[in-house]
């Protein structure tokens, strides 16, 4: 890691710092003026300080979180967060939800700050893990509830429940589909996973062909795969390293429209410098 990907990661490492402090000020001054938090991805984006703050009011200062982190991958002024965060939300009650967070940097006067901060999660799966708990469930829901509609109001509530909206278990089966694919070196098999117009890059915008991103996942694994809003974002692990891959589902049928790659170091450009 160099010092200018040090200097990110530091911004970051902020976000949890304050959260577990329980600093609301401090949290939301993290953000730019015009920055915005959509969590879970897929549901109404909080855009500004005003609206952060609201944010924070709901899902973060009422709970004990803990961030565990497995992997950072940094790649321009984006880190990508592969962890799973715990959230103690009463002392019977406590979830573990697997997620990928996205951090979207910009300097402002010579400080990183957050641009936006997209979180990968699944909100369905969430609410099954959390009525499991039976009981002990109920006054947590009524606390959160209560909490939705005082900072939330009733627009704000209901632009969390779009969360609920997300591509489906067909749509993961389809990005499972292509990653054997993948595995294997089979590009005719992973060209059918995609639409004719399907974008491939590493990161956001170097753009490659399926070959360069076939050297790249050729003999990978795949671990947790978490569909939120119009994605599949998964965990994946190659003999080049490790990465997370987001795939972009069509608004009509099940063709993959779009394919993201953020590969821990540079692994994602050794790959594609082997192809070449």
């Amino acid at each position: 890691m160099n010092a200018a990907q040090a200097e990110l990661l530091a911004a970051v490492e902020q976000s949890p710092r304050a959260a577990a402090a329980r600093d609301r000020a401090g949290w939301v001054d993290l953000f730019t003026v015009d920055g915005s938090v959509e969590d879970p991805v897929g549901s109404r984006p909080h855009v500004g300080p005003a609206q952060i703050g609201r944010f924070y009011d709901t899902f973060i200062g009422p709970r004990d979180l803990t961030f565990h982190r497995d992997l950072d991958i940094i790649r321009g002024p984006v880190v990508i967060r592969d962890l799973e965060i715990e959230t103690k939300m009463s002392p019977a009650v406590t979830m573990r939800i697997p997620a990928h967070l996205r951090y979207d940097l910009r300097q402002v006067s010579g400080e990183w700050k957050i641009a936006a901060l997209r979180a990968y999660w699944e909100l369905p799966t969430m609410m099954v893990q959390f009525l499991r708990n039976g009981v002990a469930a109920l006054p947590v829901a009524l606390q959160l509830s209560h909490g939705l509609i005082r900072n939330q109001r009733l627009v704000g509530s209901v632009g969390f429940a779009t969360g609920l909206r997300r591509v489906g278990f067909r749509h993961k089966r389809q990005v499972d589909t292509f990653l054997h694919a993948m595995a294997r070196g089979d590009q005719l098999g992973a060209r059918r996973a995609l639409s004719r117009t399907t974008t491939i890059t590493f990161g956001d915008d170097e753009e490659v062909g399926i070959t360069e991103l076939t050297e790249c996942l050729a003999g990978c694994g795949w671990t947790k795969a978490i569909a939120a809003g119009p994605t599949v974002a998964v965990s994946v692990t190659s003999p080049h390293g490790r990465g997370v891959l987001f795939a972009d589902i069509a608004a009509r049928g099940d063709a993959i429209r779009r394919i993201r790659y953020f590969a821990a170091s540079s692994s994602a450009n050794d790959a594609a410098d082997s192809s070449r």
